[in-house]
C-alpha cells in the first residue's frame, strides 16, 4: 500500500533544547567520569593510566577543556573501552514526526471514491526505506475495490469491523485484534466487507 507525498510536522529530539556551546566538550565528560567511576578507579588512578596529570582529568570531567585526538586515545585505553564509547549521546539528534489525534493527511487514491480513506499517520524525509503508516477507513461496501503492489512488506492490524482481505492467490478473514504481514509484490486490498464500518492500520516498509 503506497501513499502520496505527504506533509507533516517533523520535530527533533534535540529541538526543544537550546545547542549550548561545548556540549561535545561536556559529553565527554560526562562518560569519562561515568566510567572512571563504574571501575572503582580514582581520578588519579586514570592519571597514573593514561600519562595524564590528575589536573588534566579533572579539567576533562569539568568540560572546561577539550580533549585532542591522542587524549581521548589514552583515556580510551586507560578505562579499557573503545574511544567510541566516550562519545556516546553526542550524535542524538533524530528525526520524529507528531500526528495527533484525529489528524493527519488524507491521501487521495483509487478506492477513496468508493467510500475508502487512507489517512497517513507521518513519515521520516530524511530516511530512505522508511516505514509508511497510514489508518485507513472503510464505510461503504461497492463491487469494486482497488488491489495495490509495491516494493517490500506491508503489516496491517485490524482494529475495527470485519472484512476478507486478499494477497496473491489467498483470502484471509479478519476480525478486530486480527493482524497480517505480507509481501508487498503480490496483489493486495480488501475483497469482502463484512461489517461495517472496517477501521485498519496498515504500515508498509520499502
Amino acid at each position: 500500500m503506497t501513499t502520496g507525498e505527504v506533509e507533516h510536522t517533523n520535530i527533533t529530539e534535540a529541538d526543544s533544547t537550546e545547542e549550548t556551546p561545548g556540549s561535545l566538550e561536556a559529553i565527554i565528560a560526562v562518560q569519562v567520569k561515568r566510567y572512571r567511576t563504574e571501575a572503582g578507579m580514582s581520578a588519579a588512578e586514570l592519571a597514573a593510566r593514561t600519562g595524564l596529570s590528575k589536573a588534566m582529568i579533572s579539567k576533562i570531567e569539568s568540560a572546561s577543556t577539550s580533549c585532542s585526538l591522542t587524549t581521548l586515545q589514552r583515556l580510551a585505553t586507560g578505562l579499557n573501552l573503545p574511544v567510541t564509547s566516550l562519545f556516546q549521546g553526542a550524535d542524538t539528534e533524530r528525526e520524529a514526526t507528531l500526528t495527533r489525534a484525529g489528524e493527519g493527511s488524507v491521501t487521495v487514491r483509487t478506492g477513496t471514491r468508493h467510500g475508502h480513506e487512507y489517512r497517513s499517520l507521518g513519515s521520516l524525509k530524511r530516511r530512505e526505506n522508511a516505514i509508511e503508516p497510514s489508518l485507513v477507513t472503510l464505510t461503504s461496501a461497492s463491487d469494486v475495490f482497488p488491489l495495490f503492489q509495491h516494493s517490500g512488506t506491508e503489516f496491517i492490524y485490524m482494529l475495527e469491523g470485519r472484512m476478507v482481505y486478499g494477497h496473491g492467490s489467498y483470502e484471509y478473514e479478519l476480525s478486530p485484534g486480527d493482524s497480517l504481514v505480507f509481501e508487498g509484490e503480490g496483489p493486495h486490498g480488501p475483497l469482502r466487507l463484512i461489517e461495517l464500518p472496517i477501521r485498519f492500520l496498515a504500515v508498509a516498509a520499502r
